[in-house]
């Protein structure tokens, strides 16, 4: 009777969980990144976006209140349908967690509805559209890096100061594009200037020589590229071509990021303004990070990459303080935490879900002004978070106005 007891005893003890990851569901946290990985926006974030993801779990130590955590990734092509099918089967059947990076503001959109339907967390990044904190905000739904508000605000508050006062816009016709010309408008309209028309074109166009020559034609001082990735890139190319700059109008591209001016090169990009919530070279916390992001890309992280580890590692964070994977627990522990890590420094997350942040002005050296490779930006100016964002009260998210 006794050695049946010990047997028991022993036998119990080695199915007993450790308190700590009894309250994590599925013993696992996982975590879906979820983006564009092969077309117009796969250098803005893409598999980049996986490393830097991979990045914060290996930093936070791979496992949280004792149970492990994976990344798994897919690539929505820019589809919402395609994101909306590949978020239910990951929420129904393969237990993910919460889905972050959402490139693409249509697609980001559709995923937060489905995770607020599923009350599952999301945290975007990749996308830029202010409905995200706005109409369309959620309990479950948090927006990390920069918005079209901040966009507008920065680039385009710049340029109407410097006597930027008349622009024109070519704009990619979807939720994101209609977002950052509206912002971008108004912006420009407060400060006294005026808007003398807009052209939209559908994501992924490759001949832009009858929107430019709209704007040529317009006699606009400004004309602002309401686009991102790829689009903006050849846009730029493309506005050489016909002379926009040589003739006296100046380009405002109003999302351009260390990956777009990478990929065209100095030559072409030298002169634009531009505004990031992060560039590489800032400060040594900054240079750190980026060195060890290099050595497993071949490449410098923009704000979306390190925005996308800021949002991985403040989710776990939070997991950690609540002492559980719940997401009512979870998104309490998002919506209170200060946000300090290599991306910002005393974040605040609003009751919009909205992380506000200091926003950065720069411009893009001259070839013979950079010094190293990845040497691209010189700082202008800090926008402060409280300028650069909506706040709560002013967001039209039905969740502020209860508070």
């Amino acid at each position: 009777m006794k050695l049946l007891h010990l047997v028991s005893a022993a036998l119990l003890a080695a199915t007993v969980i450790p308190a700590s990851a009894a309250e994590i569901s599925d013993g696992k946290v996982k975590i879906g990144i979820l983006n564009d990985q092969s077309g117009v926006y796969a250098d803005f974030g893409g598999k980049w976006s996986v490393e830097a993801a991979k990045m914060a779990v290996e930093d936070f130590g791979g496992k949280v209140q004792g149970a492990p955590i994976e990344i798994v990734d897919a690539d929505h092509q820019n589809k919402p349908d395609i994101a909306s099918n590949i978020a239910r089967q990951w929420y129904d059947t393969e237990q993910v967690d919460a889905i972050m990076e959402l490139t693409t503001s249509s697609v980001a959109l559709a995923v937060q509805g489905i995770s607020q339907e599923k009350k599952k967390i999301d945290i975007v990044t990749g996308a830029a559209t202010t409905d995200l904190t706005g109409k369309a905000c959620s309990p479950y739904g948090f927006h990390w890096a920069y918005d079209t508000h901040s966009q507008a605000v920065g680039t385009g508050g710049a340029l109407v100061k410097q006597g930027g006062d008349s622009w024109y816009f070519i704009t990619v016709d979807y939720a994101f594009g209609h977002s950052l010309e509206e912002q971008t408008s108004d912006f420009v309209k407060e400060k006294g200037g005026k808007v003398l028309g807009s052209v939209r074109y559908p994501l992924g166009a490759t001949d832009y020589s009858s929107f430019l020559l709209q704007a040529q034609s317009s006699g606009a001082k400004i004309v602002g590229l309401a686009n991102a990735g790829l689009d903006t890139s050849n846009s730029i190319k493309q506005a050489a071509d016909f002379g926009i700059v040589s003739g006296g109008q100046r380009l405002a591209a109003l999302l351009f990021t260390l990956a777009e001016v990478h990929g065209l090169g100095l030559q072409a990009a030298q002169g634009v303004v531009l505004t990031e919530g992060w560039y590489w070279d800032q400060n040594d916390k900054n240079r750190e990070f980026a060195e060890r992001f290099f050595k497993r890309t071949n490449r410098m992280p923009n704000m979306i990459q390190a925005g996308t580890y800021s949002a991985v590692l403040q989710y776990l964070k939070a997991i950690d303080k609540a002492g559980t994977d719940e997401t009512e627990a979870v998104a309490k522990q998002l919506h209170e935490m200060p946000v300090n890590d290599v991306f910002t420094d005393n974040g605040k997350v609003q009751a919009d879900g909205n992380m506000v942040h200091d926003m950065y002005l720069f411009q893009v050296k001259k070839p013979e002004e950079s010094k190293k490779d990845w040497d691209y930006y010189t700082y202008l100016a800090t926008i402060p978070g409280n300028e650069a964002f909506l706040p709560a009260d002013k967001s039209g998210c039905p969740l502020s106005a209860a508070k």
